[in-house]
């Protein structure tokens, strides 16, 4: 398997093509807006961004907003990025843009993916989080036109405190409709995320050990965004199942070397991705960050390459480096496969090198100090 180096490239590059948008999601993290704007990166430059996104080892490229549709470009930035060899998916809003033409033209076009968000399993829940009524019965609509295409469906979910009591439900939903992979997302307070809407720590815990034994009979696969610690929750119970993975490389070997690759549910990336560390994103203006939930500016491609940002910046040399991270973080033995969210740790401690706050798991490494302590003052 090809091995990438995440100090070098980036394994996901995720472009905001436009903060335009419909709908008014309670958790939008963009916070977006009606109208589009002027200082968007322009077609010329958006064919200069692709070039660099190339020669890092081509990684993914996800289109994201807002609503890309929401320019009239679009699909001949896809063109250009397909044509030159850029695996390309894209994750527009369920608005009245999402049309059977725009699906023709993305299938034409050759887009390898598409992505519809679904948080909940009925018009009643999900059109409360995205703060649009008809939006879901939209969504299943555009679903059922994509699946006519043939084209690869994948369905992003956000956990919150709005339907986290649903989840058998949503699974049942993502079978039903046939996707490829379910990316389940888990709240980071920012932009309209407020913290009352996130699950609770040991919450968090429960439904990775959920997703985990899901994940053995799921018809497809499962992968988390901003739930980083799922893939120590997936190691400790293969550990305790005493499997290796596909690679013939042991779990306990894993930890030591990053590695995620095939493990169920994690089955896209070689390597643990975390913020700066193997994604990197572009907002609408340029503007370059470690991901789009931790709001700390690295670069601007109208100034540098994405290669220089991502090679040269210093923050994202501090967040490849979990040896340095505080706290728990800093002496867990899964630091290296997991690392925890690093946009959360911004969010709740205004450090992105702090700890996961919404990781209930101890570190070998502090209940043997414990252990030692308690043994001290016992003698």
């Amino acid at each position: 398997m090809f091995q990438r180096d995440y100090d070098q490239d980036p394994f996901i590059v995720i472009w905001e093509l436009t903060r335009a948008c419909a709908l008014k999601c309670l958790h939008c993290r963009a916070d977006a807006q009606y109208y589009r704007d002027p200082r968007e990166l322009t077609f010329e430059q958006g064919k200069k961004l692709i070039d660099d996104i190339y020669e890092m080892n081509n990684p993914m490229l996800v289109f994201t907003g807002g609503d890309p549709l929401e320019r009239e470009d679009v699909f001949d930035i896809a063109e250009y990025a397909v044509k030159k060899g850029v695996r390309v998916s894209m994750t527009p809003s369920a608005t009245p843009n999402v049309t059977k033409e725009a699906m023709n033209k993305a299938k034409e076009v050759g887009l390898s993916r598409w992505a519809f968000s679904l948080d909940g399993h009925n018009a009643e829940v999900h059109d409360f989080f995205r703060g649009t009524r008809g939006s879901f019965d939209l969504t299943m609509k555009s679903i059922d036109h994509l699946k006519s295409l043939g084209m690869p469906l994948q369905i992003n979910t956000v956990i919150s405190n709005y339907n986290i009591d649903y989840l058998e439900e949503m699974a049942a939903l993502m079978e039903e409709l046939e996707c490829v992979l379910w990316s389940v997302f888990f709240l980071v307070p920012i932009g309209r995320g407020q913290r009352d809407d996130m699950i609770s720590p040991a919450d968090h815990e429960r439904v990775f050990r959920w997703l985990y034994e899901y994940s053995k009979r799921a018809p497809f696969d499962i992968k988390t965004t901003a739930g980083q610690h799922y893939r120590r929750v997936v190691i400790q119970q293969k550990m305790r199942e005493k499997v290796a993975n596909s690679n013939g490389i042991a779990y306990e070997d894993a930890l030591n070397k990053g590695m995620t690759g095939s493990i169920d549910g994690l089955g896209r990336a070689p390597k643990g991705v975390n913020d700066g560390n193997g994604f990197i994103f572009i907002s609408h203006i340029g503007e370059v960050f470690p991901s789009g939930l931790l709001p700390i500016k690295v670069g601007n491609v109208k100034e540098q390459s994405l290669k220089e940002i991502y090679r040269e910046s210093d923050v994202l040399k501090n967040l490849r480096n979990p040896d340095q991270y505080k706290g728990k973080c800093g002496v867990c033995e899964f630091r290296h496969v997991c690392g925890g969210s690093r946009s959360r740790a911004y969010a709740m401690t205004g450090d992105y090198m702090e700890s996961e706050p919404y990781c209930v798991y101890i570190p070998k490494a502090m209940r043997e100090e414990k252990k030692r302590a308690r043994k001290i003052s016992n003698e």
